[in-house]
């Protein structure tokens, strides 16, 4: 999210860079759920029916991504004053707890039915066939959700690993986590069916079921945890904090920052509240001519903040020590 010198949202192009990762995401997901399905009805396999599951739940998940994107980023109103932004995270909490149900939940319920049953599969080919184009299919959107978060990442000069693992849009995140994991996901299932295949025992496809199970889970934990604390709140990066401080007290007009708070107020969508002591020559329009600039300096070098606080005072508070938040 960028913004104006006003403090106001800026055209959204990364909330249409989002949402086209998200369609493509959600379309590619779809095709392949159908594929995955009528695939494991001919060969009889647990593993290609729990993939069918997964593709499904990520249908779902992408759907509520999408539907948290547009909440989020709904512009300010009376009664929502600092915006919609963390409402994002509630329907992206959703679309984990979606990942978890459908997804891990089907697959692992069906690959302990397989190892229960040890019923004979069936013809393997057409299976093969779809996990070949379904590893394509996922390539493709990983690869789209890949270029979004290298994008981001140069804006906010931060590595592409670093800025995936700290990023407060969890919507890019859930669909690099997810694609990462519909990879692995086929890899596994490619694995169970040529082992079947091999030994004529169904157990390794059964184990590949709940392979991919446990995979989602360890995804959708993630992403709920992620989720649930950005939904609580949640302050700033310490260094992103430590940086703000100092281009504050950098400002010749300023004598020191005894107290510097941030708030995440939705994705890519930061607030900075600072008590600022200023030099006592200082006229109130010099005060104001020094906020406006710290806050075109804090704008320029992070996009994302929305909403910037100066209190003017004019003695140290003792409430929080000097130093980056926690």
């Amino acid at each position: 999210m960028t913004v104006d010198d006003d403090g106001r949202d800026a055209p959204p192009d990364l909330q249409a860079a989002s949402s086209r990762t998200i369609i493509v995401a959600g379309a590619a997901n779809l095709a392949i759920a159908v594929a995955k399905m009528i695939a494991a009805v001919i060969s009889g396999s647990a593993a290609m029916l729990s993939e069918a599951a997964h593709s499904l739940a990520d249908t779902v998940t992408e759907i509520l991504l999408y539907v948290a994107l547009r909440r989020g980023h709904r512009p300010a109103d009376d009664r929502h004053p600092l915006g919609h932004g963390r409402e994002a995270y509630l329907w992206a909490l959703l679309a984990a707890l979606a990942t978890f149900t459908l997804g891990a939940g089907v697959s692992i319920s069906q690959g302990i039915a397989k190892l229960r049953e040890h019923a004979e599969a069936g013809d393997p080919t057409i299976a093969f066939v779809v996990l070949a184009v379904a590893f394509v299919i996922e390539s493709v959107s990983l690869t789209q959700a890949v270029t979004q978060i290298r994008r981001r990442s140069r804006r906010w000069r931060m590595s592409p690993l670093t800025y995936l693992r700290v990023t407060t849009d969890t919507t890019v995140k859930a669909v690099a986590f997810e694609d990462s994991a519909a990879l692995v996901g086929l890899l596994l299932a490619a694995a169970g069916l040529s082992l079947t295949h091999a030994t004529g025992s169904p157990v390794w496809d059964g184990l590949a079921s709940i392979g991919i199970g446990l995979l989602l889970v360890v995804v959708a934990v993630a992403l709920v945890m992620a989720n649930s604390a950005l939904l609580v709140g949640r302050s700033a990066l310490p260094q992103i904090e430590q940086a703000l401080r100092a281009d504050l007290e950098a400002l010749p007009e300023v004598l020191s920052v005894p107290l510097l708070l941030t708030s995440v107020l939705g994705p890519e969508q930061l607030m900075v509240g600072a008590k600022v002591e200023f030099a006592d020559h200082l006229t109130a329009d010099d005060i104001e001519r020094v906020a406006d600039e710290a806050e075109r300096q804090f704008t320029s070098r992070y996009p994302g903040i929305k909403l910037v606080f100066l209190d003017p005072t004019r003695r140290r508070s003792t409430a929080r020590p000097d130093g980056p938040c926690a």
